[in-house]
């Protein structure tokens, strides 16, 4: 097949989960000997319009100044954005260019020719579906989170209203879990459209044996973990709805059973000085140590290696990769379970393949006793360890996601 990806979200510009998957499935879908073609952000125009990247096509438009023009056609709710209403000009030029380059560049002039059109998220659907009238392509709209569900029930009406008219107009609506199918269905997302489709990790690349003691032991060193110590790891967006706060209050509760325990959060976001506060506040400044950088892919695998345990309470998360990782790396992950949370399809919290604990992210009480569980525990939490390894090399590796995927586009190929 020849597919067309409309990614916000490419190398060299990677902001979470969205990013992460555009990457790894196209290339897969290269290796599975499909032509693709990725149309992506061009951040500040200051990356090259074009590139071969692992054998998928990627083409970076140019975006246009469009703040002030557009500021006149629009309503109050975007225009109260202030400073943010620049980024959904930027959107909308990236959407527009990007459309006009695969309508009237690659089609209408050079003669080429596409069969299917993946759409990500809000940030690309609208290109998606200009391709679709224009080239009477058909549509697939992959929904990885929604505004409501990122927004904790808030947000724009102006980014809802896209997310819906992407679900009527798609042929297909493919997501990243059961739970946030569900979550579709009660937005109003036609139910004989929706797919489900998980994401993955390189199992290859997501390898403890592939850290060695040595770097393990640097890492904890270098944040003052001593050997005897525990490290509670904490890895995402510095925001709400990762329920990072709920974690931070759980601390005192972990440390009245286990002293000897600190955690490590990583990761960028405007609650960082929220987070700070609050740890003083409690007195445990001493036990919660951050990091406010984003760090290289390496690095990071390296990080969840020196880890004992990764806790991962968000209250609001389509699928979270970072569990995946963290199951790939070998690693017990306490994880929310309340609401749309696709981490408790992918940690199962009792029986013989159990890989971790459930927990209500919204209380503190039961985060703290879901680190709890697996601290008292350490030969159970090795072996909960080794069954989620095993679960990612069955279930979320990128080979699996890609043949679900392609089976989809097949389902829906014109």
């Amino acid at each position: 097949m020849k597919i067309v990806h409309f990614s916000w979200e490419y190398p060299p510009v990677i902001y979470g989960g969205l990013g992460t998957f555009a990457t790894e499935i196209s290339k897969k879908q290269v290796e599975f000997d499909h032509d693709v073609t990725v149309f992506s952000l061009n951040k500040d125009n200051a990356v090259s319009i074009f590139d071969q990247i692992d054998g998928v096509e990627v083409y970076r438009p140019k975006t246009l100044e469009m703040s002030k023009p557009f500021y006149l056609c629009t309503d109050h709710e975007l225009r109260s954005w202030g400073p943010y209403f620049k980024f959904f000009a930027d959107v909308l030029s990236y959407n527009i260019m990007s459309a006009s380059k695969l309508v009237n560049g690659l089609v209408r002039k050079n003669g080429r020719t596409f069969d299917i059109v993946d759409a990500h998220d809000w940030l690309g659907i609208m290109a998606g579906m200009v391709a679709k009238k224009e080239l009477n392509l058909p549509l697939i709209f992959h929904v990885h989170s929604t505004e409501v569900g990122r927004s904790v029930g808030r947000g724009s009406h102006t980014i809802k209203d896209i997310e819906y008219e992407g679900g009527q107009v798609a042929d297909c609506v493919i997501t990243v879990s059961n739970a946030m199918a569900d979550e579709l269905l009660k937005l109003g997302f036609p139910q004989n459209k929706i797919r489900s489709c998980w994401n993955g990790v390189d199992p290859t690349k997501y390898d403890p044996a592939r850290v060695s003691d040595a770097e393990r032991l640097a890492v904890r060193h270098n944040y003052g973990v001593q050997d005897h110590e525990n490290l509670l790891f904490f890895i995402g967006r510095l925001v709400t709805v990762k329920g990072i706060d709920k974690l931070v209050q759980a601390m005192p509760l972990v440390l009245k059973e286990f002293p000897n325990t600190k955690l490590l959060i990583l990761g960028i976001g405007d609650m960082e000085n929220e987070l700070r506060s609050l740890a003083d506040g409690l007195g445990i400044h001493d036990k919660v140590i951050m990091r406010t950088e984003f760090i290289r892919e390496q690095e990071r695998i390296r990080h969840y290696a020196a880890s004992d345990v990764v806790v991962l309470p968000s209250l609001y998360e389509p699928f979270g990769i970072v569990c995946t990782e963290a199951l790939s790396m070998q690693k017990p992950t306490v994880v929310g379970a309340r609401g749309t949370n696709g981490m408790r399809e992918q940690v199962v919290p009792s029986g013989e393949k159990q890989c971790g604990i459930h927990i209500n992210p919204f209380e503190p009480k039961d985060i703290a006793w879901g680190i709890i569980q697996v601290l008292q525990s350490p030969d159970k939490g090795m072996q909960w360890g080794k069954n989620g390894r095993q679960r990612v090399l069955g279930e979320f590796n990128w080979d699996a996601v890609t043949k679900r995927t392609l089976a989809i586009y097949k389902e829906f190929k014109r």
